[in-house]
């Protein structure tokens, strides 16, 4: 290994964003020590977000760049790095995160649930756990997350359940929206990561992982179901929905899903995927009474998030392919599941993908994240 002056900056950069990523509520403390509307406050407080800490160390190192090698080679850089999956899941959160993708989402959890042969709240327990998460290959993990947590809010959160019962249902909906992206190829961040440069489509995922992760699931609702059996049991509690809400109609939940997948189709042509969402910013527009507020923040936070890991992971590859070189695919396997307890498991399977693996250690690399 003879790394460049520039490649151990970026490895010291990525590292620090690492343990910078430990420190966010040492932060966030630091913030409100000060009056929240003084810049200092805007600046410890925006340093205390996780998204934005590798877009902050990328932006460190891309000035190290610009003063030793030049600020032309800095740019060349920059212009070098493919940003289209970070745009990409930008676009897909804003559109999968409105009122009639969330309204369909809920419908077919309800649905599933009418057909299980148990009580109303254990039944809507395990279909939202199930479901949600696997709605995630479609909709993307993120907004998935996001759709399943607030109906899990509204008809279990919300009751009178256990503390123990509220951490399990969480950590559970942690594991089970991990996994259940992978049956496609566009819509988990730590496939996304990968899948264009190793041609992975979404019939390779469902067959090397999708099919694995619906079990898994599956089964793990299905226990954790049965463990709190007691505390489920009975009807979920009618709520009245606000005078305000209007329930989307079908042609309106039929053309966000149309624009869903136009955005999928184009995934890999940018150009094509965000002309599209202007356009659909425009029908959110002439339909904003059915609809929310974008949510733009959490979006872009995500994408930047990604942005930063790709400026700054690209300097990794002349350590990672030493060191994976001497890692067999299995410990390899274990060590991106031990790496997942630290750090995001979309910059695991990215670096790797700097690297040439085996068709082995890619499939052990990406299962273990």
């Amino acid at each position: 290994m003879q790394p460049s002056f520039l490649e151990i900056t970026g490895t010291l950069f990525f590292f620090v964003a690492i343990i910078h990523t430990f420190l966010v509520h040492k932060f966030r403390l630091i913030a409100h020590r000060h009056n929240a509307s003084t810049i200092t406050f805007q600046l410890w407080h925006l340093l205390s977000e996780v998204e934005i800490i590798f877009g902050f160390w990328s932006f460190l190192f891309l000035i190290i760049f610009a003063l030793s090698n030049g600020t032309n080679s800095a740019v060349e850089y920059f212009d070098s790095l493919d940003f289209t999956e970070p745009a990409f899941v930008f676009v897909i959160m804003c559109m999968a995160a409105t009122r009639p993708v969330v309204y369909f989402a809920e419908k077919v959890i309800k649905i599933f649930a009418n057909y299980l042969p148990l009580s109303e709240r254990i039944s809507f327990f395990i279909s939202a756990l199930i479901i949600g998460p696997l709605l995630g290959s479609f909709i993307t993990e993120p907004a998935s997350m996001t759709v399943t947590a607030m109906i899990l809010l509204e008809s279990i959160y919300k009751e009178n359940i256990s503390l123990k019962l509220k951490y399990a249902t969480i950590a559970l909906l942690f594991v089970n929206v991990s996994i259940g992206g992978t049956l496609t190829h566009f819509a988990a961040p730590p496939v996304l990561m990968v899948a264009s440069k190793w041609n992975w489509d979404s019939a390779f995922m469902l067959k090397n992982f999708g099919f694995k992760s619906i079990i898994a699931i599956i089964i793990s609702t299905s226990l954790y179901a049965f463990s709190f059996r007691n505390e489920l049991r009975g009807n979920i509690k009618k709520k009245k929905k606000d005078q305000t809400y209007l329930i989307p109609k079908i042609w309106k939940i039929i053309v966000h899903l149309l624009f869903l997948m136009s955005v999928v189709f184009f995934a890999h042509h940018p150009k094509f995927f965000i002309a599209i969402f202007f356009l659909f910013i425009g029908f959110m527009m002439i339909t904003k009474n059915y609809q929310d507020e974008m949510k733009v923040k959490e979006a872009l936070l995500v994408s930047f998030f990604l942005a930063g890991l790709i400026c700054l992971g690209t300097m990794q590859a002349w350590w990672l392919s030493w060191l994976i070189a001497k890692m067999g695919s299995l410990t390899l396997f274990f060590g991106a599941t031990a790496l997942t307890s630290i750090s995001d498991n979309a910059a695991i399977t990215y670096l790797g993908s700097l690297v040439d693996l085996s068709e082995a250690s890619k499939y052990a690399l990406v299962a273990g994240a």
